[in-house]
């Protein structure tokens, strides 16, 4: 099979790359791009390990064709933060505890800050529900959703 030369926009900065057909952008990232902070856990779109934006939509990358990425724009866990600044939702994860083993961290943190940037001020029922489709098997979820809050409030200024 012949691969696919795809342009995209990752994190802010133009991109291209060679793609397979039948390559999901998550191992288009990870192997070819070197953005290994999504991370593979089920690769049925059922645990939110790989989540991504695309075009500012929170998407499972190991559903996603690399070669769809064409023309598109993709946020990972690498472009979250500005430079060595935490973005909040990292620091308040940090100051939470809101991780152990770290495997499941990017997808949630990518997920909470496309829940923020909808909403700025949900409630703790709304981030239970944003975050269902993200799993993790050491935490048991109410500090990561302590967090989230947390920095919610932070970044509204909310003191």
């Amino acid at each position: 099979m012949t691969t696919i030369r795809v342009t995209t926009e990752v994190n802010g900065d133009r991109v291209e790359f060679l793609a397979d057909p039948r390559e999901t952008l998550l191992d288009v990232l990870r192997d070819k791009l070197g953005l290994t902070g999504s991370k593979e856990g089920c690769g049925t779109g059922d645990c939110g390990a790989c989540s991504v934006l695309l075009d500012g939509r929170l998407v499972s990358s190991c559903l996603v064709l690399g070669v769809e990425a064409e023309g598109r724009k993709v946020e990972t866990i690498e472009g979250m933060a500005p430079g060595e600044e935490l973005h909040p939702l990292q620091r308040k994860f940090l100051e939470h505890a809101a991780l152990q083993c770290g495997f499941c961290t990017p997808g949630f943190l990518v997920a909470s800050k496309a829940l923020l940037e909808r909403n700025p001020d949900p409630t703790e029922e709304e981030v239970r529900y944003w975050l269902a489709g993200n799993l993790c098997r050491c935490t048991g979820y109410d500090k990561i959703v302590r967090a989230v809050l947390d920095a919610a409030a932070e970044m509204r200024g909310a003191g």
